[in-house]
């Protein structure tokens, strides 16, 4: 039966044995809201859906183990303007490699997926020229567009 499903351990739980750390109750409950997430989530807003099954978790506990997974990259950190920092799961199919676009009048933010054949194209270009250029091994890219979204025109 593949990782992850009811009867085995999340997929997560062998990169934290491989990395050397524990899965615990916190780090475990901190993910799985992650997973559950339909958007990008604030500190605050995971530690009190945490909160809600295991309410001896504290807020502190929340950041350390956010640290803790962006180290090992099974998370990503977000600015999007609003003053709060906001978090995503990384590193599994459902979340793919996207870019966001976002609302500078609402702060709506859109993942955006559906590369055309030319950005991808012109993506690959430029990483390869910053790479020669700087004599960098790039591994990724974060790209985010701010303009007002079609709500707030109207």
């Amino acid at each position: 039966m593949p990782r992850g499903s009811r009867c085995g351990p999340p997929w997560w739980h062998s990169r934290f044995r491989q990395r050397g750390f524990r899965v615990t109750l916190g780090r475990d409950a901190l993910l799985n809201v992650l997973t559950r997430a339909q958007k990008h989530l604030s500190a605050e807003e995971i530690y009190l859906a945490v909160r809600e099954k295991y309410p001896s978790i504290g807020l502190t506990s929340i950041y350390r183990t956010l640290e803790i997974l962006i180290r090992m990259g099974l998370v990503q950190k977000f600015d999007f303007g609003d003053g709060r920092s906001r978090y995503e799961l990384t590193g599994t199919a459902q979340r793919d490699h996207h870019h966001h676009l976002i609302c500078t009048q609402c702060g709506r933010v859109i993942d955006y997926r559906d590369f055309m054949d030319e950005e991808l194209e012109f993506l690959k270009i430029t990483e390869r020229g910053l790479a020669k250029k700087y004599h960098f091994d790039i591994s990724g890219h974060l790209i985010q567009f701010y303009g007002i979204c079609d709500q707030c025109k109207k």
